[in-house]
């Protein structure tokens, strides 16, 4: 199509291809070997999938529950100090022991409970057992005088405890002559967490593959294309699993990650997938041939699969930044997940469709519906031609009106309170949930929940001049120690703080107990110094991740688009589309609304670590969704310089694609989300909804109003920056190429038959 109009300074030459555009992306090679050589390539893939099936069996056995630690902080070091000085000062197996109406004291309880702790203490592993029977502490026993507690520390790393408390649980659950004994403490919520974990999981997966299915049937219609997204995404995940089993070896890794193994997996694998047939399906409408539609796919869709992926894997790795394990696990999987996702869709599935070739529209199952019925030829994507439309002539309206309402839905988010994950994460009927609800109620005071405080190098006689929390600070309940190993050895004292163990008065003790001046070294710890110390990682690191993930999302949208204002678009519209999910994170989650439909218990805070994690996920998949959308409206635009025109075009042609995504990528979220540990639901709801408000909010009426509203400046760029985009840039407008790829210039004029109908309608419509 020829130009229209001069070209000006700044601007991309309207109505003709660039020099060497369209010629960069995938590289050759490559696209040559999987269209020339289909079935080595997925015998290759087979017997790599086949590996890492093997290479990632029992990888949940070998993951950590915990990683909101710090390593490096006070809390930390503090802990592992304790540990090594007084391992029962810190106990992390808790037994209940019910005496039932007999009472505590009663000769035949206090007989079997003595009995029941040297049992304990003899066990390998176990230290620093001492119980309300040993040491007559009313902290130890219920108020209502029925049940008393036994504690022990189960030392060494988190797994290797894991498979202590594996071992000896059976031993001590249950019926002991008078007694009926539960087990609860941290190392038993983290471990029940596990394994419900890894119970949903696979609920989820059984819920979300046949429902994924059935979705994709309804977008392509072909049950034989409706598999190929389900095949890459299962590749994806056994392949992440396979390099999840490996990091095991060399660092911790958490179990969650495993969520978003499966939840990014299938619906990346999905997105990516969806884009590449799509384009596929065009081209052979187009009079290509099945190796010419392919090469032709990925020199355009796969380009914007490639610079998909890199933008999700970096927002993604800006998790990296943090110390925590927790969120760290996050970055691991979810760059494998999504590296994967988009070399099977680039590898595998072009070798599919080339042996399929039209048979990829086979089993078309639209039929049984039509009844006879023809569906209109011009009729795709002209409803969101026309929804297109209608948001650019009212565009200050809907840019105004859409702006407004998701700031609204985000408000909730202004008044979030910041705590740890516990045993509330886990349903009223968990065993260890339901030990910990009795010691919380029940108990003067929980005897994991203090707040401890370290003395070293003291001299042997300043142990009386240890600060006494109960005297001089407000907010604590009591103070118990100091506790000596004699001489110069280090020494500690606890408190128990009013209220919540991590509420903000535990939070305010921490400091003043930081603060206060001592002749010795002190640290302290204890779940509130934890929280505090994991807030202050997070809120030092932020800047840096957030910095990350937007100047590397505005350089690959800038080499996408050759746009300067495009890019920052992106980032605001983006960041913009995850208010809804923030003020909806506060409003359910923390206030507690919806909480007995959704069955969880509201604590009154959200887990740290959780907003961010959420942000990288949801930011990552938006700026999946808005990649696909502006390579299209480039296209256009490369192709045919009216700006309007091109945005009306772009989102015609993927807003079914990215909607279908996006429902699609839901349900796998809402999947995860059905899970019984609160944390996962969160994320799971969450994104969800982030994705959802993306696709069907963001995309078909943010970006059409606020492009319509910066019109031709959309795309300008400097003379220095548009020299650098000509030469290190990409470029979707390869009409050129396709034809010379083909042999026959007749490919790209069947083309232009098979798409001017609906261009005509559509500049009718408009004019």
């Amino acid at each position: 199509m020829p130009a229209r109009g001069p070209t000006r300074v700044g601007f991309p030459a309207r109505g003709r291809t660039r020099r060497g555009a369209g010629c960069r992306g995938p590289g050759r090679g490559w696209t040559r070997f999987v269209t020339v050589r289909p079935r080595l390539t997925l015998l290759v893939a087979l017997v790599l999938t086949a590996l890492a099936v093997l290479a990632g069996g029992g990888v949940a056995d070998r993951m950590g529950s915990g990683g909101w630690e710090d390593p490096a902080a006070e809390s930390t070091y503090a802990s592992e100090a304790l540990e090594r000085h007084f391992p029962g000062s810190r106990p992390n197996l808790l037994l209940l022991v019910d005496s039932g109406t007999a009472g505590t004291d009663a000769p035949a309880v206090a007989a079997e409970a003595r009995r029941l702790a040297e049992r304990l203490d003899a066990e390998p592993g176990v230290e620093g057992v001492g119980s309300y029977w040993s040491t007559g502490s009313p902290a130890l026993r219920s108020e209502d005088g029925r049940k008393a507690v036994i504690a022990a520390r189960i030392t060494g790393e988190e797994k290797e405890a894991a498979a202590v408390l594996d071992r000896i649980a059976p031993a001590y659950r249950g019926a002991h002559g008078p007694v009926e004994v539960s087990l609860g403490g941290e190392l038993a919520v983290r471990h029940e967490m596990q394994t419900l974990i890894e119970e949903d999981l696979l609920r989820a997966e059984l819920i979300a593959l046949p429902l994924t299915l059935v979705l994709l049937v309804m977008v392509f219609g072909s049950a034989v294309a409706a598999l190929l997204p389900l095949g890459v995404g299962i590749v994806a995940i056994l392949g992440t699993n396979a390099i999840l089993r490996g990091l095991t070896e060399f660092t911790d890794v958490s179990v969650f990650a495993q969520n978003l193994t499966t939840a990014l997996g299938l619906g990346l694998a999905i997105d990516y997938a969806l884009f590449v047939v799509r384009r596929y399906r065009e081209e052979l409408a187009a009079g290509a041939d099945a190796h010419t539609a392919v090469r032709t796919t990925l020199r355009t869709a796969g380009r914007t699969v490639l610079f998909s992926a890199l933008t999700v894997a970096v927002s993604l790795a800006a998790m990296l930044v943090f110390p925590q394990y927790f969120l760290r696990s996050f970055a691991y999987a979810g760059i494998a997940v999504v590296l994967l996702a988009a070399t099977a869709a680039l590898t595998l599935l072009p070798a599919a469709l080339v042996l399929l070739g039209h048979r990829v529209n086979a089993l078309d199952l639209r039929r049984l519906v039509r009844r006879g019925r023809e569906p209109r030829k011009d009729a795709s994507g002209a409803g969101w031609a026309r929804a297109a439309g209608l948001v650019m002539r009212r565009a200050p309206v809907f840019a105004v009106l859409t702006t407004a309402g998701l700031v609204l839905l985000g408000l909730p988010f202004l008044g979030v309170e910041f705590g740890t994950a516990d045993d509330r994460q886990l349903p009223v009927t968990a065993s260890s949930r339901v030990v910990q609800d009795e010691l919380r109620d029940g108990f003067p005071g929980d005897p994991g929940g203090g707040i401890t405080v370290l003395a070293e190098d003291r001299p042997p006689r300043a142990v009386r001049g240890l600060p006494r929390a109960d005297r001089g600070l407000d907010g604590v309940g009591r103070a118990d120690g100091p506790v000596t190993a004699g001489g110069g050895a280090p020494a500690y004292f606890t408190v128990v703080p009013d209220g919540e163990t991590v509420g903000a008065g535990a939070q305010r003790v921490v400091a003043e107990l930081r603060a206060a001046e001592a002749p010795f070294d002190t640290s302290v710890t204890g779940p509130a110094a934890v929280l505090v110390d994991s807030k202050d990682a997070i809120g030092e690191r932020l800047p840096w991740a957030a910095g990350i993930i937007a100047l590397v999302t505005l350089l690959l949208v800038f080499l996408l688009t050759g746009s300067v204002l495009i890019p920052v678009q992106a980032v605001v519209l983006n960041a913009l589309s995850l208010t809804a999910m923030f003020g909806a994170v506060v409003w359910v989650f923390q206030e507690g609304h919806l909480s007995g439909l959704l069955g969880f218990t509201p604590t009154g805070d959200i887990e740290t670590t959780l907003p961010v994690l959420m942000f990288c996920v949801a930011f990552g998949l938006s700026m999946d969704y808005g990649v696909f959308l502006l390579s299209r409206i480039k296209e256009e635009y490369d192709a045919t310089g009216d700006h309007e025109h091109s945005v009306r075009f772009g989102l015609s042609r993927t807003g079914g694609l990215i909607t279908a995504a996006a429902v699609i990528l839901a349900v796998v979220m809402v999947a995860i989300g059905t899970a019984r540990v609160t944390n996962t639901k969160m994320l799971g709801l969450g994104v969800a909804l982030a994705v959802l408000m993306d696709a069907m909010v963001v995309r078909s009426l943010l970006v059409p109003s606020v492009m319509k509203l910066t019109g031709r400046l959309t795309w300008w760029a400097p003379g220095p920056l548009r020299r650098f985009h000509d030469r290190f840039g990409v470029s979707e407008s390869d009409a050129r190429n396709r034809a010379s790829l083909s042999g026959v210039e007749e490919v790209s004029e069947k083309r232009r038959e098979v798409t001017s109908p609906f261009l005509t309608g559509t500049r009718r419509m408009i004019s």
